[in-house]
């Protein structure tokens, strides 16, 4: 507990002092983050592809194999939520806000401004536009998510250890996980998950923001947005100190209800045809092309190479810096389900619902633009209700998308107060509410810091900052885990 205690005080003081940084000097924090983030892509892109590209081989690996038999719990452990919420809390904490920001605005950058390989608005484009986004959104985002959630659910539930980044290191490292190495662990961990969530809440502020600019004419202004962070933070710190089994429960299951509402909504008026076309063949071409594209990085051309730091390797680091929130949070979820169930159940729902998902509203957006309107042409937080704008019941759409927003912020936050809770009180599945109050201003003041300093590019400088270090914790959990599976191995036979 001791060195929980540690973890929470340096973690605390260094997101204390990057909020003041950011308050009094907020462009030299701009600066600094940007040239960090520049760096990190330009002579590390090759690393992002290959760690995460080696993520999904190892859980395809696991689901196949004699290990997939494996419960992640006592033998006679059954899991505490059902099919249908189990699969809402793992969408609604591992995609929430970025699936509804980009929910037209990514398919249709693809197609009309920033294609990776054709001309903006080509048949060509088109083409790989709603592939693109099914292989920002698919198993490799669920791959980096699984591969943590599974090995902090194997440790905290098949073995006892405390729900820790650190102690799934102790097969390699042993006691030296105990002491200052395994605070250093658990600080990058922490760190990593503060500026993962406080960027998709500065995302989630800022198209509630453009909903309203587009609906009432109010400008996108950084006091409009805290105003949001503010009043959304309250609602959260609400349902948080409800707990897990209450708050976040019904909270997920209310995400699933408005995001099949409005993608009902969207499927009946949208072009219908053409959406379930689109989502057969980008499906189709996406699985064709997933090999060649989880390793592209075109080194010998510069256009297209920065394509791929921009987007690929830019979301990768996303989902990378959302892991360790993402992955105790399923972990704490899974418990009783074997790793073949798990895993199956992670890198594989959640992806379709997001392919359904960019179709519905991706093609609606991209057949707008084809037909001489100019979505493309707002901003990306504007994207979706200028789509909205264009079909009956618009306001309708509007409203329902701007629920859709803040219970999915409500979510995403409540879960990671959790999440930081737990990681710095010793891996406790109760976290002191105090403790996650603090966490929950915290991760809402950095919101509030980064879209101050520089707005939306600002966080994603901050994003694949914080990444980074984590990345290398995950790639010495893997080897970790295939350590103490190994160990197990006469174990397993005889219950497999």
């Amino acid at each position: 507990m001791k060195n929980q205690t540690s973890v929470f005080w340096i973690t605390f003081a260094i997101t204390l002092f990057s909020v003041f940084i950011g308050s009094i000097a907020p462009k030299a924090l701009e600066t600094i983050t940007g040239n960090i983030q520049s760096y990190i892509s330009v002579h590390f892109g090759w690393y992002y592809l290959l760690i995460v590209t080696l993520f999904v081989v190892i859980c395809l690996y696991m689901i196949f194999s004699p290990f997939g038999k494996i419960k992640l719990g006592k033998p006679d452990d059954k899991p505490d939520f059902s099919y249908s919420t189990w699969f809402a809390m793992l969408f609604s904490a591992g995609m929430g806000i970025g699936l509804v920001f980009y929910g037209a605005a990514a398919p249709l950058s693809q197609f009309a401004s920033t294609p990776p390989l054709a001309d903006p608005g080509s048949e060509e484009a088109l083409k790989d536009a709603m592939r693109i986004t099914f292989f920002h959104y698919g198993i490799h985002a669920w791959g980096i998510y699984a591969i943590v959630g599974l090995i902090l659910a194997y440790f905290k539930f098949r073995h006892g250890a405390p729900g820790l980044i650190s102690a799934t290191l102790i097969p390699l490292f042993g006691d030296k996980m105990k002491g200052p190495w395994g605070i250093i662990v658990d600080v990058v961990a922490v760190f990593a998950t503060i500026v993962g969530v406080a960027t998709t809440l500065g995302f989630g502020a800022a198209q509630i923001n453009g909903g309203l600019t587009y609906l009432t004419g109010i400008e996108e202004q950084f006091w409009v947005q805290l105003v949001i962070i503010i009043f959304v933070t309250v609602l959260f710190m609400i349902s948080a100190y409800t707990g897990l089994s209450k708050g976040i429960k019904y909270l997920s299951n209310a995400n699933m209800v408005l995001a099949a509402i409005l993608f009902g909504i969207m499927m009946i008026l949208g072009p219908t045809l053409s959406i379930m076309n689109s989502f057969t063949d980008s499906l189709g071409a996406y699985i064709q092309h997933l090999p060649e594209e989880s390793l592209r990085l075109a080194p010998h051309d510069s256009q297209a190479q920065q394509w791929v730091l921009d987007w690929t390797v830019f979301f990768w680091a996303w989902w990378i810096a959302w892991s360790p929130f993402v992955g105790i949070f399923i972990a704490r979820v899974s418990k009783g389900r074997s790793i073949r169930e798990f895993l199956s159940g992670v890198l594989l729902v959640p992806s379709l619902v997001s392919f359904l998902w960019f179709a519905a509203f991706g093609m609606s957006a991209i057949e707008l633009q084809q037909a001489g309107t100019d979505i493309a042409g707002l901003a990306d937080e504007q994207i979706l209700f200028g789509v909205f704008d264009h079909y009956p019941m618009s306001l309708l759409l509007s409203i329902i998308a701007m629920m859709l927003i803040a219970t999915f912020f409500i979510t995403s936050a409540d879960s990671a107060t959790f999440v930081l809770g737990m990681q710095t009180t010793g891996g406790s599945l109760n976290p002191n509410k105090k403790v996650k109050f603090t966490w929950g201003v915290a991760q809402s003041a950095t919101a509030a810091v980064l879209l101050y300093t520089g707005g939306l590019q600002a966080l994603q400088n901050a994003l694949i900052s914080a990444a980074f270090p984590f990345s290398f914790i995950m790639v010495l959990m893997v080897i970790s885990l295939f350590k103490a599976l190994k160990k197990d191995r006469a174990e397993i036979k005889k219950q497999t």
